[in-house]
């Protein structure tokens, strides 16, 4: 593995307080003079201008010039990044997975970046399988080391490690990298539990690792309105919403995606859980399609449309991917966003509840809510607000790293 001896870089006068409450990034223009010349993905200290020492991390030559993944240091000095040094960290992490995680799910996230003291590193776990993505050069340079930790930390619980990074790296470096398994192997789809739920989980063709984990804590919320009531799961993706609606005893539930594959992998869990599901169909379609011509159905029926009644849901789930994934393209999103729950607060009945999320980072929870509120107004609904939503407490944000909540959600009462 690939590893140069730790350079040293000296903040400016003043512009070590973020490092000192343990925010984990050093910007570029923080620094003041370096002590060696570090390249991508190299380990560096972190001192103040007088020369204390801070914190020790990865060096990367862009706006965030620095990812702290330690703020300690030992009697001899500041820590080396080893296996022994990822043992202690793993296991420290595992130990709060271990107080968290429902007895009857073994997919989880086992490291959340920022959240958890590991900046650029994420870690699932899907029934012993553990998969790896790094969104950093030195985290990626890491991962040996970390698989190497991770078979001391889980033992026998651990059946295969894969590491999934080639598209979250920088893209110069991340063209060089293959997506593979470090240790073992193990064939996809392969079967998890969740809140005791079946889902098959292909961590190699899959989005992100292989399942939207974050969303656990919600899906399990929607249990308690699903009960006989009819549900629609947009942007399904892998059915996750529609498996707990159908478990909860919903009458019917339509589960839409644009993406083909998406649907078959709807229809595939629903298989898993269900010798027979009469009360789920699913369609391959552009939601804002989807949405607009059962609007246009409620407003205009004819004898060959189905009725206003049919055309209306006792549940929406409108669960999209990230519209914005910069600051420039956030005027965008937030209409976007207004748009689409509009559509969707005109297809809730009367009483009926819709569940709303964005995972976009830079729309915050402020602008999330007002642009659900600008929705409400376009569709002439009156609204009550019934949750705040986010995500679960193996996604942990740290106190001091507040960018780390990007997932919002609003479960709405709509009259």
């Amino acid at each position: 593995m690939e590893r140069m001896s730790s350079s040293k870089i000296y903040l400016q006068n003043g512009r070590d307080e973020a490092v000192r409450r343990f925010h984990p990034w050093v910007f570029s223009g923080a620094i003041g003079r370096y002590e060696g010349n570090p390249q991508d993905g190299d380990v560096v200290e972190v001192y103040d201008r007088k020369g204390h020492y801070l914190a020790t991390g990865h060096y990367h030559d862009g706006s965030i010039a620095v990812r702290i993944f330690s703020f300690a240091a030992t009697e001899e000095g500041p820590v080396t990044p080893d296996v022994d040094y990822w043992t202690r960290k793993l296991t420290g992490i595992r130990s709060v997975r271990q107080a968290i995680i429902p007895a009857d799910t073994n997919c989880y996230r086992l490291v959340h970046g920022e959240g958890d003291g590991c900046t650029g590193l994420i870690i699932d776990v899907y029934n012993g399988v553990a998969v790896v993505q790094a969104h950093s050069i030195g985290m990626h340079r890491e991962r040996q080391l970390i698989t190497d930790a991770l078979k001391q930390v889980l033992g026998d619980e651990l059946t295969a490690v894969y590491d999934k990074s080639a598209e979250t790296l920088p893209e110069q470096y991340g063209q060089t990298v293959q997506n593979g398994y470090l240790f073992g192997r193990v064939e996809t789809p392969h079967p998890v539990l969740e809140n005791g739920h079946t889902f098959m989980v292909d961590w190699i063709t899959g989005q992100k690792t292989g399942f939207f984990l974050d969303q656990r804590d919600n899906r399990y919320l929607l249990s308690r309105y699903a009960k006989g009531k009819k549900v629609l799961n947009a942007f399904c993706y892998s059915g996750g919403f529609s498996i707990y609606a159908l478990k909860a005893g919903a009458r019917a539930v339509h589960s839409v995606d644009v993406s083909q594959k998406a649907i078959e992998l709807t229809n595939r869990n629903v298989a898993a859980n269900f010798d027979q599901a009469d009360a789920h169909d699913s369609y391959a379609d552009d939601v804002m399609h989807f949405l607009k011509a059962r609007t246009r159905a409620y407003e205009t029926p004819d004898e060959d449309e189905p009725s206003a009644e049919d055309e209306q849901y006792d549940v929406v789930i409108l669960d999209p991917p990230a519209y914005a994934k910069s600051l420039s393209a956030r005027h965008r999103a937030v209409q976007g966003y207004k748009r689409l729950n509009a559509e969707g607060l005109r297809r809730v009945a009367k009483g009926g509840i819709l569940f709303t999320f964005s995972c976009s980072q830079v729309v915050d929870r402020e602008l999330f809510y007002n642009t659900i509120v600008a929705a409400a107004i376009e569709a002439g609904r009156q609204v009550r607000v019934l949750h705040h939503l986010s995500q679960p407490a193996d996604h942990p944000v740290s106190l001091f790293h507040p960018e780390g909540g990007y997932l919002k959600g609003l479960v709405l009462w709509v009259e």
